[in-house]
């Protein structure tokens, strides 16, 4: 692990970018068919500290193919308790639905990072690969799911 990867460094990226993603989520959480895409583009900005950390994106694809799944899926689960139970069911679902994605996007994130490695592709973690590569992967995800079912399903 190099310096630029460190646990510090990691901390302010997050920091950094979760004050961004707030800040946007912010100014757009009232246009349903905006979100879904806002969502997908912010899912590219954890790219950033990866590439200045010298990190390829490739490597983090493990990290990044369990947000997108976990999240993704949990979207589907608080979208289906909201529908059955306002507020409370979504978080029901939310936090259920989170067990269980988690436990399916593991298997997924176990896979890929064993096909990356019988690739030669260096995919140790440290803590701004999984932590960039986790939180691109479930913008992206969720971003994927709200655009479905605003724009194309109309939920």
């Amino acid at each position: 692990m190099n310096n630029k990867e460190g646990l510090a460094r990691s901390a302010i990226s997050v920091i950094a970018l979760s004050v961004v993603v707030v800040a946007v989520i912010c100014f757009v959480i009232y246009n349903k068919v905006l979100i879904g895409p806002v969502l997908i583009g912010l899912g590219f900005l954890p790219w950033i500290p990866l590439r200045i950390s010298g990190r390829s994106i490739r490597s983090t694809g493990a990290d990044i193919i369990f947000g997108a799944i976990d999240t993704g899926l949990l979207g589907i689960a608080a979208l289906i308790g909201a529908s059955f139970a306002g507020i409370l069911g979504a978080i029901v679902g939310g936090a259920v639905g989170d067990a269980i994605t988690d436990a399916i996007a593991g298997l997924f994130e176990g896979r890929i990072a064993e096909a990356l490695r019988r690739y030669g592709i260096e995919e140790a973690r440290t803590p701004l690969s999984s932590s960039m590569g986790k939180m691109s992967g479930c913008l992206l995800g969720i971003g994927i799911t709200l655009t479905i079912a605003w724009t194309l399903i109309r939920i």
